[in-house]
């Protein structure tokens, strides 16, 4: 069987290394990009370089940035008196898709996941705490995902806060519209129980 020449080895092996890329598909994304034009495989380099060149944490909410604060920090229409926590930028980014948030944001970059040697220290959740002790915020809501871990993360900042006159609110749970009562598992409807509404 014939080898794989030195270069093409060593893409797929960077390619590997990447989170849920395995050997298939890391072989399929070296392909690909022997199949580019050079402008192109070029192109795709120079945006990788410039990623890593140009892009930073925001000296306030440690979203992703080109400049010492984000687009959503420096935009004056926001609604300063409310920080939505959420573990990742690319949360940051789904809720933002939506639309409907107008608040200002504060990326954790992680969870409490002592498993995983992920502690408080290795997050954020300083820089939250002074964030909300030194500002006139009002409200943090926490969109840490759910799960075992993002729960825990979040209580843990809840009690940090507890002494400071902003509320803690939590993105609502429950049943999705359009589906089955008998579909849901417990943790759904345990949720869509705690936080029902008034009709």
């Amino acid at each position: 069987m014939p080898e794989l020449t030195r270069s093409v080895t060593e893409l797929i092996n960077e390619f590997a290394k990447m989170p849920g890329i395995g050997r298939k598909s890391a072989e399929r994304l070296a392909y690909y990009v022997l199949r580019l034009n050079r402008t192109e495989a070029l192109a795709l380099a120079d945006s990788i370089r410039n990623v890593k060149e140009n892009v930073r944490y925001c000296r306030n909410c440690y979203n992703l940035a080109e400049q010492e604060e984000c687009d959503i920090c420096r935009d004056a229409s926001r609604n300063r008196e409310v920080i939505c926590v959420v573990e990742q930028p690319r949360d940051l980014m789904a809720l933002e898709q939506a639309g409907v948030y107008r608040g200002l944001y504060h990326v954790l970059l992680g969870r409490i996941a002592p498993l995983e040697g992920m502690g408080p220290e290795q997050l954020t959740i300083d820089a939250l705490v002074n964030r909300v002790r030194g500002g006139a915020i009002r409200e943090i809501v926490m969109a840490t995902n759910p799960t075992t871990e993002g729960d825990g993360t979040a209580l843990y900042i809840s009690n940090l806060l507890s002494d400071t006159p902003a509320r803690v609110t939590r993105l609502a749970r429950g049943i999705t519209s359009g589906s089955m009562l008998e579909f849901a598992n417990k943790e759904v409807l345990a949720d869509a129980l705690s936080g029902r509404q008034a009709f």
